[in-house]
């Protein structure tokens, strides 16, 4: 998955607004105490990022 288009899934899911908030500053134990910004810019694939935010916030199945 390429950033932009976790990017809009993360709008679509979020909203615009609580998206960027939740990337800039939720952090996850699962992506090693990292934020969604810190754990793309350490190279961690967008797809586990995805799954992890995903978990976290109990996005259905059909949007995951």
């Amino acid at each position: 998955m390429r950033i932009t288009h976790f990017r809009q899934r993360m709008n679509e899911e979020f909203g615009a607004v609580r998206a960027a908030a939740l990337a800039h500053d939720h952090v996850f134990a699962e992506l090693g105490g990292r934020t969604v910004n810190g754990a793309l810019e350490a190279g961690i694939d967008t797809k586990r990022v995805w799954a992890v935010v995903c978990s976290t916030f109990d996005v259905p199945e059909e949007r995951r």
